[in-house]
């Protein structure tokens, strides 16, 4: 039945990656089912015949979905099943976008959808990687124009030596995370996070992944020479299309030029429209396709740019190819906040703010691999207004998300450890004008509005993005691009980190690769422009507020014995929420016995921690307490002294002369002061008033000598019987009065 049926076994770093076509999903141009150990991807790829009417960009579309069933799970929520892509998925989708878009032909116009879906995740090999294999392998045998096929590896960096490929639980202890995808030739996509590693290591982690994945792309070819579909023919470029390109170069070149002499970004996009505007009226009155020389247009303002750069060194905006915009930091803008930054660069400008929560605003993420809690966000907002421009506000899109993401990695290296900082900590960057970069404007940003926020970095960080222009004549790298920079050059080199390394690189390649040379270029260039923009930073502030804000929640953090978690939690959580309702406090208890309070009032505070102490402290033999008489009785008065504890003081250690009667001394409601003097045979606090000074709460044994001798009966019958009269309570094993304290739980 399977007669189309073919497999590719790949031999790939001590692992067995493999590649199937053939069985499942045969109406796709291109269908390929990739597994490494027990995870398991299926990836297709299907293209339109035609192009839609006007259609003037390519529609890739990449989606990377994960079935909960993949792990033996069943989704949660009312619906119960798979809903909106979670952060992992919308930021895979963009992993496998970004080194496959560069490899479509130029000028291709068809839709093409590519679909990842994960059937199985063995907890150890990440989908990701198997993903973006999958999805090459499959555009590789569709037949759509793709000049690939691509691969990609995950790199980490432990002891010294680089990891191919590591496990989930090897990335635990890695010092770096790094994902590499690009051709036989090249390099076209990096994406990682590390802790503060210099260029060289980062540099030797690419060209480490680049080397390992080479018979991952042998393999594809392999398979893609037994089992691929014939390709499409391509639409050859008309002499009618020439001529109009040549045309509108005659026409507009010198315009179009002096239109980019304009070094403000506004301005400049006045003079090209009228530059534009000119062109087409021209082409109209010489009966030319105007709709189709819109694209054409586009070229020719690349080529412009692009070629001034090569010839003369000077950028759109004046400058050379390594000077960084000017810089403005400030701090502290925004009065309530816990921490806040206006971050201004050039025309690029993040207000980012930081505000301090604790364990209960941490995020729950259910994840393929597991449920699990995040303490550190960071969201990346990007408003029309930010261009100029008009437009749908909503949810954040792909472009946020990932933007979002880039930052957070670059950040979260730096962060305290969480038993010495125990705060949540989120970020919010609103980007209030873009002309470049502003993710990296955002990790500036977010740099300065938490250590603002009294949030105890280990040092600051700073991201720079680098730009590419490359051409048979030569190539330039540019530190600090613009934004036309960018849609009109080559490459996309984000790199963020401290004066003492890199903490997270990000690289796009729109074209079919880079040298390692040029890589090296460009961190090198780029380390020199973030040691500058860190220098810029300090002006407004060089390291962490000795505190955190006023306005932010103070966190205590006490110690209790695990045995006692239960007593403070109580029945049903009542115990814990009464201490929350009447201190105002926020508790967080945890399973070992760590208890974090959070008030931004000392008092209630303190309050919180009197209660849980109350609570959890055992009384000593020879301690001196203050306590409240709660019931008085013919042999003594039952005292509350430690919590929710009582003890009896016998009537005859009330008074250091002899007391007939229980309320000639004491009335329900006195305060008085006990020392603990020990414990019955039923493990019940025996008090004694006799010996401590109720003035000043001194101990006056020495004064009183030996304790007095109990008269004959006098212990007696009365307590026995009200001893027995009260009733009996699972677990009680002091003398706790009534019913209040809560019953343990039970396991």
């Amino acid at each position: 039945m399977f007669d189309s049926y073919y497999r590719k076994d790949i031999d790939w770093g001590g692992k067995t990656l493999t590649l199937e076509t053939g069985k499942i999903a045969r109406q796709a141009d291109g269908a390929v089912m990739a597994r490494l150990g027990d995870t398991i991807v299926l990836c297709t790829a299907v293209g339109s015949r035609s192009v839609k009417p006007g259609q003037d960009f390519f529609p890739l579309t990449v989606n990377y979905q994960e079935k909960a069933f993949a792990a033996g799970k069943i989704p949660g929520g009312f619906f119960k099943r798979e809903g909106r892509p979670s952060e992992f998925e919308t930021l895979t989708s963009r992993l496998i976008d970004r080194p496959i878009r560069p490899l479509f032909p130029e000028g291709f116009r068809n839709e093409v959808q590519v679909v990842a879906t994960v059937l199985s995740h063995d907890m150890e090999n990440s989908p990701d990687i198997v993903a973006m294999v999958g999805c090459s392998a499959a555009l590789t045998l569709s037949g759509i124009p793709f000049f690939g096929p691509i691969a990609a590896a995950r790199v980490g960096y432990a002891a010294g030596e680089y990891i191919l490929n590591p496990t989930l639980e090897q990335t635990k202890t890695s010092e770096l995370e790094l994902v590499v995808a690009g051709t036989a030739e090249g390099v076209l996509m990096v994406e990682s996070e590390a802790k503060e590693l210099s260029e060289e290591i980062m540099l030797g982690a690419v060209e480490f992944g680049h080397k390992a994945f080479q018979p991952v792309i042998q393999g594809i070819i392999e398979l893609a020479e037994r089992a691929a579909k014939e390709p499409w023919a391509l639409t050859e470029v008309s002499e009618a299309e020439r001529a109009l390109k040549a045309r509108i170069s005659e026409l507009g070149r010198a315009d179009m030029a002096e239109a980019y002499k304009e070094t403000v970004k506004q301005a400049r996009y006045a003079k090209v429209g009228a530059v534009k505007k000119a062109i087409a009226e021209k082409l109209e009155a010489e009966g030319l396709d105007v709709a189709a020389a819109k694209g054409m247009m586009k070229e020719l303002e690349a080529d412009v740019v692009r070629n001034t750069i090569l010839d003369t060194g000077i950028r759109i905006d004046g400058r050379d190819t390594k000077t960084v915009r000017p810089i403005v930091a400030e701090v502290g803008i925004l009065p309530r906040s816990h921490g806040s930054a206006l971050f201004t660069r050039g025309e690029t400008q993040a207000l980012c703010v930081a505000t301090l929560g604790t364990g209960q605003d941490e995020q729950i993420i259910d994840a393929l691999a597991g449920e699990y809690r995040e303490d550190f966000m960071l969201h990346y907002n990007f408003p029309p207004y930010s261009v100029g421009e008009t437009g749908r506000m909503g949810s954040p899109g792909r472009r946020e998300v990932g933007h979002g993401k880039l930052a957070w990695r670059a950040v979260h290296p730096l962060l305290p450890e969480k038993e010495k900082f125990p705060y949540t900590i989120r970020v919010v960057s609103e980007i209030t004008e873009s002309n470049g970069s502003s993710s990296m404007a955002t990790v500036c940003g977010t740099s300065l509005s938490l250590m603002d926020a009294g949030v105890p970095l280990k040092r600051p960080v700073a991201g720079i993005a680098m730009g590419l222009i490359k051409e048979e004549k030569g190539f330039a790298v540019l530190s600090d691009i613009l934004g036309d920079e960018d849609h009109l050059g080559d490459m996309d080199f984000k790199v963020a980190g401290t004066e003492q390394g890199i903490t997270a690189l990000q690289m796009d390649i729109k074209i079919t690769s880079i040298t390692f040379d040029i890589m090296k270029t460009a961190l090198a260039q780029a380390k020199d422009g973030r040691v500058h923009i860190l220098g810029e930073m300090a002006k407004g502030l060089s390291g962490s507020r000795n505190e955190v804000a006023a306005t932010a929640p103070r966190i205590t953090v006490i110690q209790v014995p695990k045995d006692k978690i239960r007593e403070v939690i109580g029945t049903g959580g009542k115990v814990i929420r009464e201490i929350v309702e009447q201190t105002g406090t926020k508790i967080d208890i945890e399973d070992d016995g760590t208890i974090k309070i959070a008030s931004s009032s000392p008092e209630a505070t303190q309050a919180a921690i009197d209660r849980i102490r109350g609570i959890t402290a055992e009384a000593e033999v020879g301690a001196i307490y203050n306590g409240t008489v709660v019931k008085v009785a013919d042999f003594g008065a039952f005292v509350n002294f430690l919590g929710a504890k009582d003890g009896l003081v016998h009537i005859s250690e009330l008074g250091q002369d002899r007391v007939s009667k229980t309320s000639d001394v004491v009335s329900v409601g006195d305060k008085v002061k006990v020392k603990v003097i020990g414990f019955d045979d039923r493990g019940k606090v025996k008090l004694s008033m006799r010996v401590v000074d109720q003035a000043t709460g001194a101990d006056i044994t020495d004064q009183v000598g030996a304790k007095r001798p109990r008269p004959e009966g006098e212990e007696g019958e009365g307590e026995r019987r009200e001893r027995s009269d009260r009733p009996r309570r699972g677990g009680d094993r002091g003398g706790e009065r009534g019913g209040d304290r809560p019953r343990r739980f039970n396991d």
